[in-house]
């Protein structure tokens, strides 16, 4: 009996790639090479810088002759330049110098340097506070900011903003190492104070729906000023308790912190009742919305102002909350200065007094 060829399956001819399928796959692989090269050249690079700075520092300047060592690094400059161009020039010469002053274990700038450029270290170097200059440098590491994304990130004085700058030097020195030996990113490293939302664009009087309303027509340049790590979640969120309705104003995730973090809107100045009124929605968030492996839910509220005695007073970090002020409008730089190095000022002598207190105690 003859078989039908209907059951037969027809072969499938191989899909011939068109020029345009062609041309973007070899553009992908040409451009994904080059920026291999050049990361491999900028940490080589980088290398080099640095260890042309120890070698100066340890083998020439070591033998605590100023004057002299000023003359070689001079002559080294006009030699080395003539050679290999105006990279060697005394000018650079000096900032390899204070690079591997300001970084002198080897294998920390190793690590760092699969991340960091050498503009990257161009712009660390350039800082004096060592606990400043190590938040920059481990921040920039471990969300990978661009040489632009770094500059900004110092101008706009974000490790003042920062809860940790509040503490004594020491307990920011076991965060800052925790964040380089073990990738720990606790909260005091996120959280800010006070947030700039001069990008909302308003002015005069506005209400809490505008606030809100502004943020999420923003929502873009707002999540770069939370910081790297914060997805949006809900808006409004509506929570039922006792036949009651409520609504959260912001709801975000941080995928590194693995924690929902709640932002609730105040237009005035902070006041203790606020504290537990959001207390309530963090116990339903971590009831009703926390799921398997994530950490307790947290929650910032952003006020308009708020009293620094009366925050530190009700203990608020125990039960996950944050407090901090906006701006709507970006004060003078110096005027921003002023107020942050006073507040970093206050924070640690009212930590101090407490320590003081408490071993009072003891004894």
């Amino acid at each position: 009996m003859k078989k039908s060829s209907a059951g037969k399956k027809r072969a499938v001819a191989p899909r011939v790639p068109t020029g345009a399928a062609v041309l973007a796959d070899v553009r992908g692989l040409i451009l994904e090479t080059r920026m291999g090269v050049a990361r491999t050249v900028n940490a080589a690079l980088t290398a080099l810088y640095w260890e042309i700075g120890r070698r100066i520092r340890t083998e020439i300047l070591g033998e605590g002759r100023a004057d002299y060592g000023r003359e070689i690094v001079a002559s080294l400059g006009r030699q080395l330049s003539a050679e290999f161009g105006r990279g060697f020039e005394e000018k650079n010469l000096r900032r390899m110098m204070q690079f591997a002053e300001r970084f002198p274990d080897e294998g920390i700038v190793a690590a760092m340097r699969r991340q960091l450029g050498w503009t990257h270290f161009k712009s660390l170097i350039a800082l004096d506070d060592p606990l400043k200059r190590d938040f920059y440098a481990e921040m920039c590491r471990v969300e990978r900011w661009s040489t632009r994304t770094l500059a900004a990130k110092i101008d706009g004085m974000l490790y003042e903003r920062t809860v940790l700058s509040k503490k004594p030097d020491k307990l920011i020195r076991q965060e800052l190492d925790a964040l380089r030996d073990q990738d720990r990113l606790t909260p005091d490293l996120v959280f800010r104070d006070p947030y700039v939302l001069d990008f909302l664009g308003l002015k005069d009087t506005y209400s809490e729906k505008d606030l809100e309303k502004a943020i999420l027509r923003e929502i873009e340049r707002f999540l770069l000023e939370l910081g790297a790590g914060f997805a949006f979640v809900a808006r409004q969120k509506r929570i039922a308790l006792d036949g009651d309705d409520y609504y959260l104003d912001l709801l975000f995730y941080h995928r590194v912190l693995r924690r929902l973090v709640l932002i609730e809107l105040k237009l005035g100045a902070f006041k203790p009742a606020d504290s537990g009124q959001v207390e309530l929605y963090l116990r339903w968030l971590d009831q009703h919305e926390r799921q398997p492996g994530e950490a307790p839910p947290l929650a910032i509220i952003l006020c308009a102002g708020k009293k620094q005695e009366t925050v530190e007073l009700l203990d608020l970090g125990r039960s996950g909350i944050h407090v901090a002020e906006y701006l709507t409008e970006l004060p003078p730089r110096e005027e921003l200065v002023r107020k942050l190095h006073e507040a970093v000022r206050l924070a640690r002598a009212r930590l101090a007094e407490t320590s003081d207190a408490e071993n009072s105690a003891e004894d």
